[in-house]
């Protein structure tokens, strides 16, 4: 009889096994929905900050097209200005 293995033992690893596994599988679970939301949170902020970029773009077009009537290739103010990376001069 010293042979056979203990029933409750292996019972209570077993039981030990499926109540650690989950919990590991809730962790994850928990972990991803925070993960989303994180995620989803920076793309909401991004996607209005371009918003408000593209509105005033068409104005920054404006504003070097009308620069680009007064000033002609060949006078002395040079080349047309680069337009700015932050479009929020124009608003």
């Amino acid at each position: 009889m010293g042979t056979r293995p203990d029933v409750a033992g292996l019972a209570a690893t077993r039981v030990a096994l499926i109540v650690g596994l989950l919990g590991w599988t809730r962790s994850r679970a928990t972990n991803r929905r925070a993960d989303f939301t994180a995620i989803t949170t920076r793309l909401d902020k991004e996607v209005s900050e371009e918003r408000v970029q593209r509105k005033l773009l068409p104005r920054a077009y404006l504003d070097l097209w009308g620069w680009a009537r007064r000033v002609g290739p060949d006078t002395p103010a040079g080349p047309a200005p680069e337009p700015p990376v932050d479009l929020t001069p124009w608003h």
